[in-house]
C-alpha cells in the first residue's frame, strides 16, 4: 500500500535524521509496527548498498560518520571550508548540526540565520532547540536581531508578537514595520463550512472588484489538505483561477475519479474511457485479456465498450469473462433506472452500497481512519451534487454534467493557470512566501491547533503554525471559523481556536453571529455572489 510505504519511509528518515542506525533501530523496537518498520530500514540499506546507491539523508549521515572514524578526512574538509552560512537554522535536525559542527571546528567562522518562532517542522526531525545549542557550543557567539518587518502592517505584526508570546523563547524579539499601523483584522464566524467557503470566495470576489486588485493577490491557507475541498469546488462554481499547492485537488483524488466515472457513465453509456476505470472498480474478476478483447470486438464494429458487452459472443472471450461484463452492463442499466427521477442521488448512494465500496477503500487502505477519509471524500462528492440539484433546481442529468464540466475545468486550469490565480495552501506549505490579502480558515479548535497535537500537549508548534500564518499576510488578514462542521458523516459542534483568545483583542473585528440557519447563510451568500457576477458582466 502506498500511504504504509509512505509512512514507513518518513519513519527511515526520520531514524536517519536522528543518526538512528538500522541495529539500533531494531534493537529499540517496542512494538510490532516499530519492528516492521526497524527492519525495512535494514532492508532498504542492504538495497541502496547492493545499488550502490544513497538517499538525500545519507548524503548528511554518512558524512557524520566517516568524520566521526577518520579524522583525517575530517581535517581535509576543514582546510578547504573557511567559513560556514546556514540558512532556516531552526529547521535543522540532529545529523545536520552535526555536520555543520564538524565542518566549522575549532575556528568557530560560522553564521546562522533562524528564528525559532517559525520552527515547524518538528515532525520530520527539526529540532529548534539546535538555535540554544549554539550558544552552548560556541560561547563567543554573536546575536544580531533583525526585528524591522518590510512585509506586513504594524498591526500584523502586534498581532503575530501578542500571540508567540504565549511560547517560551531562546532569544527574544519584537517585530516591528514602518508601513503604517493598517487594517483590523477579521475574524469571520460562519455557521458551517460551506458558509465558510462562499463567504470567502465572496469577499474575495468584492475586495477584487472594489479594489481593481489581482486574484494573485489573495491567498487562503489552511492546517489541514482536506479544508481545500469547498474552497476548491466554490472558486471553480465562480470560473476563479486558483492554484493548490502542495496538496491532491479535490478532483484528482482515486476516490474521486472512480465515482467521478460512474456518474459519467450513468449520464452516458458510450463513455469508453468512464467504462475502462470503473470495469474492475471494485474488483469484478475482468482480466486484461478480456477487455482486451472487447476493445478489439468494439473499435471493429464502430461500437461503444457498453454495447459491445450485449453483442460479443463466447468465440471472442471466454463464458466466464462474457457472463461478468453482461452482469456488469445489466447493473449499469439498472442504476440508470434507479437514478431517473426525483430520487436520482437516493440512487446513487444505493449504488454505492451495493458495490461495497466502503470495503474497496478498507482494502486498499492503510488503516481505517485513511479508509474513512477516502469514503469522506465520496460523501462529500455526492452531497455536492445534492446541492447543486437544490440551489439550480437541475435534474440529476444536468447536476452530473455541471460536476463533469468543473473536473474537466479544473485539468484544464492545472495546465493553463499563471501566475493570476488565488493561491491555496497548507500553513507549512506558505512558510517563507507573502501575499496582499490573506485568510486562515478554519481557526478553530481540532484544526488549529490540530487535534493531534493538543492529543499530544504540542500546543506549541500548533501556535507557531498560526505565527506563521499570520506574518504571511502583508495589508490585511481575515480568519474564519465555523460554529458547525461535517466529520465521517455526522455535524458537530465548533469552539474559536485559543489563538483567537490570544490575540489583541482591541485590533479585531468580529462578523457574523454564526447564529443563522446554513439555509439562509448560503441564500445570502449566493444573492452576493449573483451581484458579484451581474458587476462583472
Amino acid at each position: 500500500d502506498g500511504e504504509q510505504a509512505n509512512a514507513i519511509a518518513q519513519r527511515i528518515s526520520n531514524w536517519k535524521n536522528d543518526r538512528v542506525l538500522p541495529e539500533q533501530a531494531l534493537a529499540a523496537a517496542t512494538s510490532p509496527a516499530d519492528m516492521l518498520c526497524a527492519q525495512a530500514y535494514l532492508r532498504y540499506q542492504r538495497a541502496l548498498k547492493a545499488y550502490n546507491a544513497l538517499d538525500f539523508d545519507d548524503l548528511i549521515l554518512l558524512p557524520t560518520i566517516l568524520f566521526e572514524h577518520h579524522p583525517d578526512v575530517l581535517e581535509q574538509w576543514q582546510q578547504q571550508v573557511h567559513y560556514l552560512l546556514v540558512d532556516e537554522y531552526q529547521d535543522t535536525n540532529t545529523s545536520q548540526y552535526l555536520l555543520v559542527k564538524q565542518l566549522v571546528g575549532i575556528r568557530g567562522q560560522l553564521t546562522v540565520v533562524g528564528d525559532d518562532d517559525q520552527s515547524i517542522y518538528a515532525w520530520r526531525g527539526a529540532r529548534p532547540e539546535n538555535l540554544a545549542q549554539l550558544q552552548a557550543d560556541y560561547p563567543r557567539l554573536k546575536i544580531i536581531m533583525l526585528e524591522q518587518n518590510y512585509r506586513s502592517t504594524a498591526r500584523i505584526l502586534k498581532a503575530a508578537n501578542t500571540l508567540i508570546a504565549n511560547n517560551s523563547h531562546v532569544f527574544e524579539k519584537q517585530l516591528w514595520s514602518e508601513l503604517g499601523y493598517g487594517e483590523p483584522l477579521r475574524v469571520i464566524r460562519c455557521s458551517s463550512e460551506q458558509h465558510e467557503a462562499d463567504q470567502v470566495v465572496a469577499e474575495i470576489l468584492d475586495h477584487k472588484l472594489r479594489k481593481r486588485t489581482r486574484f494573485g493577490d489573495y491567498a487562503v491557507l489552511y492546517r489541514g489538505n482536506h479544508q481545500s475541498r469547498l474552497i476548491e469546488l466554490a472558486l471553480q462554481q465562480q470560473q476563479v483561477p486558483y492554484h493548490l499547492s502542495g496538496g491532491t485537488s479535490f478532483f484528482a483524488r482515486n476516490e474521486v475519479k472512480d465515482i467521478m466515472a460512474y456518474l459519467r457513465l450513468i449520464l452516458n453509456e458510450n463513455d469508453d474511457n468512464a467504462f475502462l476505470r470503473i470495469a474492475n472498480v471494485p474488483r469484478r474478476k475482468l482480466g486484461a485479456s478480456t477487455l482486451e478483447a472487447l476493445g478489439n470486438f468494439a473499435n471493429a464494429r464502430h461500437c461503444s465498450l457498453s454495447q459491445a458487452c450485449s453483442r460479443i459472443g463466447s468465440e471472442h472471450i471466454p463464458e466466464a469473462g462474457l457472463k461478468r461484463l453482461r452482469e456488469f452492463r445489466a447493473w449499469m442499466s439498472s442504476i440508470r433506472g434507479q437514478c431517473q427521477g426525483e430520487h436520482g442521488v437516493a440512487g446513487i448512494r444505493q449504488m454505492i452500497r451495493e458495490m461495497d465500496y466502503e470495503d474497496w477503500l478498507l482494502q486498499l487502505s492503510s488503516s481505517e481512519d485513511v479508509a474513512q477519509r477516502r469514503m469522506g471524500n465520496v460523501h462529500f462528492l455526492i452531497d455536492s451534487l445534492q446541492r447543486v440539484m437544490g440551489a439550480e433546481q437541475l435534474g440529476l442529468d444536468e447536476a452530473i454534467t455541471r460536476l463533469v464540466l468543473r473536473d474537466l475545468l479544473e485539468q484544464q486550469d492545472e495546465e493553463e493557470t499563471g501566475p493570476d490565480s488565488v493561491q491555496l495552501m497548507t500553513l507549512h506549505a506558505a512558510k517563507g512566501l507573502e501575499f496582499p490579502h490573506v485568510y486562515i480558515i478554519g481557526m478553530e479548535e481540532n484544526l488549529l491547533p490540530h487535534r493531534v497535537s493538543v492529543e499530544e500537549d504540542n500546543i506549541a508548534e500548533e501556535r507557531r503554525l498560526a505565527y506563521v500564518g499570520i506574518t504571511r499576510a502583508q495589508q490585511t488578514l481575515a480568519m474564519t471559523l465555523a460554529t458547525k462542521r461535517r466529520q465521517f458523516g455526522e455535524t458537530i459542534n465548533c469552539e474559536p481556536s485559543r489563538f483567537i483568545a490570544e490575540l489583541p483583542q482591541d485590533d479585531l473585528q468580529w462578523q457574523g453571529g454564526g447564529s443563522d440557519t446554513a439555509e439562509a447563510n448560503e441564500d445570502r451568500g449566493k444573492e452576493t455572489l449573483a451581484g458579484l457576477k451581474n458587476l462583472f458582466g
